[in-house]
């Protein structure tokens, strides 16, 4: 089984450690799993809001700027 989390927020605040506190957060949830009679990968998707979250910074990966449309 494989799970990819994926928040977007506002950032709030942020400190050398980039550690961050995010408002108005979606966090995407998606599993990956085999079914054991098919061998087929199931994949599944779940969001949930969260209004305000703190996040460690040695858990971090990627931090973005949000993809603006050229209207």
């Amino acid at each position: 089984m494989r799970t990819d989390r994926h928040l977007t927020g506002i950032l709030q605040s942020f400190d050398q450690h980039l550690n961050m506190v995010l408002s108005d957060v979606v966090e995407t949830i998606t599993t990956t799993e085999t079914d054991p009679d098919s061998t087929e990968e199931i994949v599944k998707t779940t969001t949930r809001e969260i209004p305000l979250l703190f996040i460690r910074g040695d858990s971090v990966v990627l931090v973005s700027t949000p993809n603006r449309n050229p209207n």
